[in-house]
């Protein structure tokens, strides 16, 4: 059945079944209504990871969207398929022995789905090229991107903001999220402002309307807007609008260019830093028969790629676990289908029978993905009884110290004393993870709102953590 059935299908059948309101804490119930929110939004389950009941649930057998509290049940499912010290792989190949420093055929790159292969790692990739004495190319570079099944991809489709870097489509061969960083640099009399691209790849053109402003930082990025014009293999940004000078240096990432234009002018501008010469194309293919290895760079371990992950809710880097659990488990080239397949298979290894369980991409950034906050949180507590729950655990943002929960209830009790992953999406607020609570008990805790008004529902998701801390 297609995510798109199940997913009606939930909705029909368990979609209308209201929250149990009364069984909510006071200072929920209050924070929803101040919000304009009704208690059938709200589904909420908390446990003790050492009991066998929950302590609190509301609403929490419903099919609901999680935004990226999704990310949960793909890391964790990661850490016990692949374990923590999984590596990914990205090698290089010619297809003539060197020449003395001359690589008289091409230069392949195959990629096998490295979702940090950022900058400075593909640097050191072709550092180590280098010093392989690997300095002229002249038969071009060659992209293996064959361990992801290819697909057609609009950047637009998901919510219309094509340049923004959550877009960047999964790849085998992803160098730096596919993302551009624009550095907002105020030059020393405070009057003019420096506009950056990093990396600058030559086919990249920036051009800089931005004027400078004396009011508070505020929202600074709402107030710089962005467009992106083509002119055959070239791209202009053009940025307009106004900047605080109170906000000092700012940068954000733009998913702009195409990835096999971005590895082009990517690895055309290192290759060239390093001393290096290329002559021909930079073009899409395949590895072929009898090519000579000669480097490969092994990422670091999967227990660092999902702090970045959950901590920072990076759905590319989620999306690219996703398609490797699927190519891991039933061979390449890895599709969603084999992606969520892996889970379930794991999942019903586990005993656990998620029926609502509906996956697109093992990130969050989906209108389809559906599971209950009866399920996630039962999922949770069993983590925290694992071998892996410590690599999973020190993943998750920190209340009021780091990540997307850096800057919320900094003057609460509770500050310092959970573990929580954030979600959110137009008509969705999520959280889930552990609250460590006031008499040294761990407490699986999982909420989701699904409503048009969600965005207001903060305020009603905080008192929920903290009454969890505090509760007797």
């Amino acid at each position: 059945m297609t995510p798109w059935r199940r997913c009606l299908l939930l909705c029909f059948s368990l979609w209308c079944l209201p929250a149990a309101a009364d069984s909510l804490p006071a200072s929920v119930r209050t924070a929803l209504r101040e919000a304009g929110l009704p208690a059938a939004s709200l589904g909420v389950w908390v446990q003790d990871t050492q009991a066998k009941e929950a302590l609190l649930e509301a609403g929490a057998e419903r099919a609901m969207n999680p935004a990226s509290t999704m990310k949960l049940v793909t890391t964790y499912a990661a850490l016990e398929l692949l374990g923590p010290a999984y590596r990914w792989k990205t090698e290089s190949y010619a297809t003539e022995p060197l020449a003395g420093e001359a690589l008289n055929g091409s230069l392949i790159l195959k990629g096998y789905g490295d979702p940090r292969l950022t900058l400075e790692n593909f640097w050191l990739l072709l550092r180590d090229l280098r010093q392989r004495g690997v300095r002229d190319i002249r038969g071009g570079v060659i992209l293996d991107q064959s361990y992801f099944e290819p697909a057609a991809h609009d950047p637009a489709a998901f919510d219309n903001e094509p340049l923004r870097a959550y877009n960047a489509f999964p790849q085998a061969l992803l160098v730096n999220f596919n993302a551009i960083r624009v550095r907002l640099l105020p030059q020393a009399d405070n009057k003019s402002l420096r506009a950056v691209a990093d990396p600058a790849p030559p086919s990249l053109k920036v051009l800089n309307n931005i004027e400078m402003d004396a009011g508070p930082c505020g929202d600074w990025r709402e107030g710089i807007a962005t467009e992106v014009k083509t002119a055959g293999a070239e791209r202009a940004l053009t940025l307009r609008g106004r900047f605080p000078v109170a906000c000092g240096e700012k940068s954000f990432n733009l998913n702009l260019l195409p990835n096999g234009s971005y590895v082009d002018g990517v690895f055309r501008l290192l290759w060239e830093e390093l001393g290096g010469t290329l002559n021909g194309s930079v073009r899409a293919g395949e590895l072929p028969p009898g090519a000579l290895l000669l480097a490969r760079f092994d990422s670091p371990p999967l227990g660092d790629a999902i702090r970045d992950i959950n901590k920072f809710s990076n759905n590319v880097m989620a999306r690219q676990l996703f398609l490797t659990l699927g190519a891991e488990q039933s061979g390449p080239p890895a599709t969603p289908h084999k992606g969520a397949e892996a889970i379930e298979n794991w999942l019903a290894a586990k005993g656990m029978n998620f029926p609502e369980l509906v996956l697109e991409n093992g990130s969050g950034l989906s209108r389809l993905e559906r599971i209950s906050p009866r399920h996630l949180g039962m999922l949770l507590a069993s983590a925290s009884n694992t071998p892996v729950f410590g690599e999973f655990e020190s993943s998750l943002p920190i209340v009021a110290v780091d990540g997307t929960m850096k800057k919320r209830l900094r003057d609460h009790a509770v500050a310092g004393h959970a573990h929580i992953k954030t979600g959110s999406l137009e008509g969705v607020r999520s959280l889930a993870g552990y609250v460590f609570d006031a008499r040294g008990r761990r407490m699986a805790v999982v909420a989701m709102v699904n409503h048009p008004r969600a965005s207001a529902a903060r305020p009603a998701l905080d008192a929920l953590l903290q009454w969890v801390y505090e509760r007797n």
